[in-house]
């Protein structure tokens, strides 16, 4: 066999169906063979679009996603998507050709070190030197991508070992003596999480990212414990969002409730988060009065932020029945009569005396599919409008770029979501400023014919930066306002052959939302909304979560909280 035909064939042998990518000069070998091939191929518009394909491909399935790039330009703009799902913790195999062995290093025509520019936005990289490795490094590659903690590898493959000739086997023992992920939790370490739990008067679990893969076991753990549940923005989905235990969001734009809870108690249960600073707000600040007991897969995120008292290494899926089973008797009844208070007081809500908001556009798509669809977004104010609006209650629903914050990743998630779920509705929530960063790839959206639903929030601005810039920098509003030149966004649609939407009073949009779901046909609705409306709570940067800025939602100045 040639190389590219072995590296089609060990994607077949890891259960590879589809891959996302954009062919080019160096990686045409492998572009040939699969012509012959069973494997379904994604023509993206833009090789950064098909990074996050894959990366929600894996977030939306479970199954690793995998993208092909040619070497130079397109392979490096592979990189963003590639941090993207680093930060994220998204398996993710990424192919690259290069030039040819012998022009390594001499600066041919689209040559770029793409091994040493991926080092730091990858769990691993390779660059193939021999022909006879390809089976053993792509079962490698896959194997790291999907254990422990996921993350994106990335494997190089000149174009002359693509096509060199090789006869062997494809059959090889995995065997990483430096990569040995901890998956079963030490018992001491359970035991002693326990003991603090049951010590505890006023405990909190925090739920992050890793716990998408253990949704059953949080939930089991949460029913039989009765602790209150916070989720992170990338742990929506991992506990549902509607449970009576649900706290919402914490951090910089969470709710009330849950970061007053932070404040006020007395142990955190993180499992599965890294305590980001988007999170924890002021690290002295953050839980003053809390035990910290720390669930994580990958060793390096315990006490990297937030000191952790009882750290516990291992899969949730072994360590949360095992803590589970050690539970019992605990009484936490005058805590929730304190919790029940906060979330009474403090609902989600939002001014309507202004003409149309982003909030009530994205509740109406929550109404209108009931939560029971995939959610995607962009990045931005409507990012965290819809993750206090619209989250999803079922594990990898809700798709968003988290620690990068990645504008233009929500359009190409959509499509790695809606491929790895076919005939599942998926609503893209979007504003104006990143929608535009990947909107070439309306074509692939066409060209397959996927039932997506892109809802943009036009408000004409840069909004998060906006409004940064009007409580913080003294309404000196420099390079936000996108009015002047946005496109007509329904011919736009309309162009690439979708169904387009503009819609600009609430009473059009409360019309128009579930008809265009009934139809269950691609389209992009702009929602033209108020420009000056702002994302609150939040806290400032530096501040603590204790520091909260309830804003004009709520005039009412209470202990710790401002208005």
């Amino acid at each position: 066999m040639k190389g590219s035909e072995v590296v089609l064939k060990a994607l077949e042998m890891q259960g590879v169906d589809l891959v996302f990518g954009h062919p080019g000069g160096a990686i045409m070998p492998i572009y040939d063979a699969l012509y012959d091939s069973d494997i379904k191929h994604v023509l993206v518009r833009h090789e950064q679009a098909g990074a996050h394909m894959a990366d929600a491909y894996y977030r939306a399935s479970g199954r690793v996603g995998v993208v092909f790039a040619t070497s130079g330009p397109g392979a490096t703009n592979l990189v963003t998507g590639l941090a993207t799902a680093h930060m994220d913790s998204s398996a993710v195999v990424a192919i690259t050709g290069n030039v040819p062995s012998s022009l390594i290093g001499t600066d041919a025509f689209q040559e770029a070190d793409v091994y040493g520019i991926t080092l730091p936005v990858t769990k691993h990289n390779y660059l193939v030197k021999n022909v006879e490795d390809i089976p053993r490094i792509i079962a490698e590659a896959f194997h790291i991508a999907a254990s422990g903690r996921p993350g994106p590898v990335l494997v190089d493959i000149p174009k002359d070992v693509q096509l060199a000739d090789v006869e062997g086997t494809f059959e090889h023992r995995i065997d990483l003596p430096g990569y040995k992920p901890t998956l079963v939790g030490h018992g001491g370490q359970i035991k002693r999480a326990a003991e603090a739990i049951l010590a505890a008067k006023r405990p909190i679990m925090m739920v992050g990212g890793g716990a998408q893969v253990a949704s059953t076991d949080v939930m089991a753990f949460a029913e039989s414990t009765g602790i209150p549940v916070i989720t992170t923005l990338m742990g929506i989905g991992a506990y549902p969002a509607g449970a009576p235990q649900a706290l919402g969001m914490p951090g910089m734009h969470g709710t009330v409730t849950a970061n007053r809870a932070i404040t006020h108690c007395d142990l955190i249960l993180g499992a599965g988060l890294r305590f980001d600073d988007r999170v924890t707000g002021k690290i002295s600040r953050f839980a003053p009065k809390a035990t910290i007991v720390h669930i994580d897969i990958d060793p390096a995120e315990i006490s990297k932020l937030v000191k952790a008292h009882v750290p516990v290494v291992g899969d949730l899926r072994d360590v949360l029945p095992r803590l589970k089973s050690m539970l019992a008797g605990l009484d936490i009844h005058e805590w929730w009569q304190q919790l029940n208070e906060w979330k009474e007081k403090y609902p989600e809500r939002y001014k309507t005396d202004k003409p149309l908001v982003s909030q009530e556009v994205i509740e109406m798509f929550r109404q209108a599919t009931s939560g029971d669809c995939i959610v995607t977004t962009e990045v931005g104010q409507h990012q965290k409008f819809a993750a206090r609006l619209f989250p999803t209650s079922k594990p990898r629903t809700w798709i968003t770029s988290g620690g990068l914050g990645t504008m233009g990743f929500g359009l190409p998630a959509a499509i790695g979501a809606a491929l790895a779920r076919p005939g599942e509705q998926v609503v893209c929530i979007a504003g104006d400023g990143s929608v535009q960063m990947n909107i070439q790839e309306l074509a692939t959206i066409f060209k397959h014919q996927l039932p997506i639903v892109i809802a943009i929030a036009n408000n004409g601005m840069l909004g998060m930066v906006r409004q940064w810039q009007e409580l913080f920098n003294a309404k000196r509003y420099s390079e936000v306002y996108l009015a002047d030149s946005n496109p007509d966004f329904a011919k736009l649609a309309e162009a690439y052959g979708l169904d387009g939407y503009n819609v600009f009073d609430r009473e059009q949009a409360a019309k128009l939302i579930p008809e265009v779901l009934r139809k269950g046909r691609p389209a992009v609705m702009n929602f033209v909304v108020y420009e000056s409306e702002k994302v609150f709570p939040m806290i400032p940067a530096g501040a603590g979560v204790d520091e909260m800025i309830i804003g004009d939602q709520e005039p009412e100045e209470v202990e710790g909280v401002k208005s």
